[in-house]
């Protein structure tokens, strides 16, 4: 991830490529100029102020269409438009009332790049249930939407708000706030966790949101977790749904077009799954070491070529049939079969304390929330692969780093075990964390050393969860479907499920945890829909003779 003093060089190699020209005639598109203020002071957040004049300005490069204006804050309209912090970037703030108080680089870019293609248009580009939502909104609202520039979660929710601002700009002011810039206010808010929403000063998400569920927060002032739609959704008629966006799931795309069949990937998160979140995966075959971003960008790139994909949509229910029926938030889909490759979530330790203060200090995405526990002290909690390469990160993004495993040795690769001692990371071995105290953020945890008996209480600002993921079946257990002694999806050699139709792949089937296999699995069952759809088993199986027979015959 680029930090702010690597702007410049890599802005210009950036802007005078193939994105450089293809931002140059979608800017000449445009119907709208766009006017944005800077606002800086000298000696508060010097890199910063620099970077965001010189992005600023590289886009003033290759477009007419945006006017730019920097003050300083001690200047009159940065009094009329109540701007305190530096940077600060004000986007027409004549018409609507959107500020990014920080820097957008890095992950942040894509905020900055759709905010102003948003104002380019003078629209929100809402779906129509959104533009519904928004038109209930009745009384104000100042929304604030803490980010981070490592986060790739966060432009999905920032834009949501974006679009919210330029909707009703009569009842809709937004703040940007970049945690790494403003620590003080993200102190304030207790926001150790991004992407978080405030509205009127109370949290109404955390995480991001498909935009109805976030327009329904906005409204309801505080966070929800369904939207129905007011009238029928929209019929897409396919052969196959792939429910889940992971590596799993996007292999699964790729090969069953590949294959003839008109296929349709649904995730309601982010794409990627896991990977998303991965500081760095190492050994994937063809990269030594590489961001999890990094390579779900190009897996991303890779499906997008051959499969639709419906992101930020839940899969809210599946009714087996001819054909089935996969119902989302917005829409309907009827295929011929189903592909559940839904991963896995991260577990829970289940201590009192850990919901209370999720998003105050604790955390399960050191690759998201780093950057505000730069030189204070975290604990990292869990002995595999996860753990040790979160704690690996955040000891080299400049955290306090101690590891709390319940063993009496680390669970992971040998060679990162190496890496933890080689950085001089403490272990405190056979020890579990029995309770996270804090009042509005983590103060201090209680720790029981399962060998001696004894309790203890260690201070921590943070504490980072890492102790495995359970996997998500709810929709499994929906339709009934058979799970396995360790809750995964029971599933045949094919990836079938005891459903005629519904298959199973990836992490929600259980197996190794790594990358490669879930992609493995995910082309296998494609491969499985395809022969099953020409040689349906179901059928053979009720004419009384087995699938392998009426091949071979």
């Amino acid at each position: 991830m680029a930090r702010p003093e690597q702007a410049r060089s890599e802005k210009d190699s950036f802007l005078n490529g193939e994105i450089g020209d293809q931002l140059r005639a979608t800017f000449k598109s445009l119907p709208h100029n766009i006017s944005l203020y800077l606002f800086t002071r000298r000696g508060d957040n010097d890199v910063l102020n620099d970077a965001a004049r010189d992005l600023i300005r590289a886009f003033q490069g290759i477009t007419d269409k945006i006017r730019v204006n920097e003050f300083d804050l001690d200047h009159e309209l940065a009094r009329k438009w109540k701007v305190t912090t530096s940077p600060a970037i004000l986007f027409d703030p004549d018409s609507y009332s959107i500020r990014y108080l920080g820097t957008p680089y890095g992950e942040e870019g894509r905020t900055f790049l759709g905010t102003l293609i948003l104002l380019g248009v003078r629209t929100s580009n809402f779906n129509e249930q959104s533009v519904k939502l928004a038109q209930k909104l009745s009384e104000p609202r100042a929304v604030k939407v803490f980010v981070s520039p490592t986060c790739p979660y966060c432009p999905e929710q920032a834009l949501n708000a974006v679009r919210a601002a330029i909707e009703r700009p009569d009842l809709i002011s937004l703040e940007i706030v970049d945690i790494q810039a403003n620590p003080e206010m993200a102190n304030r808010y207790s926001a150790f966790s991004v992407p978080q929403t405030f509205a009127n000063d109370v949290l109404i998400a955390q995480g991001a949101q498909p935009e109805e569920l976030f327009l329904l927060s906005l409204e309801k002032l505080e966070q929800q977790t369904i939207f129905i739609p007011e009238s029928d959704a929209e019929r897409v008629e396919t052969d196959v749904v792939i429910v889940g966006g992971g590596p799993a799931g996007l292999s699964a795309g790729i090969y069953a077009v590949r294959s003839g069949l008109r296929t349709v990937v649904v995730e309601r998160g982010p794409l990627g799954g896991q990977v998303a979140t991965t500081p760095v995966v190492e050994n994937y075959p063809g990269f030594t070491r590489v961001p999890g971003k990094t390579l779900v960008d190009i897996i991303v790139s890779h499906a997008l070529e051959y499969v639709q994909i419906f992101q930020g949509e839940e899969v809210i229910d599946i009714h087996p049939g001819k054909p089935i029926e996969v119902i989302t938030g917005r829409r309907k889909f009827l295929a011929r079969a189903v592909v559940l490759a839904t991963g896995a979530n991260y577990k829970h330790l289940g201590v009192p304390g850990e919901a209370r203060l999720a998003g105050r200090g604790v955390s399960y995405c050191a690759t998201c929330d780093a950057p505000l526990f730069k030189g204070k002290k975290v604990v990292v909690v869990g002995g595999g692969n996860t753990a040790v390469t979160e704690a690996l990160y955040l000891h080299h993004t400049g955290v306090s780093v101690t590891i709390a495993h319940r063993r009496d040795k680390l669970r992971s690769q040998e060679h990162l075990a190496r890496d933890v001692a080689s950085n001089g990371i403490p272990v405190l071995w056979n020890t579990e964390v029995h309770e996270i105290r804090g009042k509005e953020r983590v103060s201090d945890l209680v720790l029981f050393n399962n060998r001696t008996g004894k309790t203890s209480t260690l201070p921590a600002d943070g504490v980072f969860i890492a102790v495995g993921y359970s996997p998500a079946v709810e929709l499994a257990l929906k339709l009934g479907l058979e799970l396995t002694p360790d809750g995964f999806i029971s599933h045949d050699a094919h990836h079938r499920t005891r459903i005629p139709g519904i298959y199973s792949a990836g992490d929600v089937e259980g197996g190794f945890k790594q990358i490669v296999t879930a992609m493995g699995q995910g082309t296998e069952a494609a491969l499985s829909v395809f022969e099953d759809l020409v040689h349906p088993y179901w059928m053979e199986e009720e004419a009384g003779a087995s699938p392998k027979a009426a091949r071979e015959a």
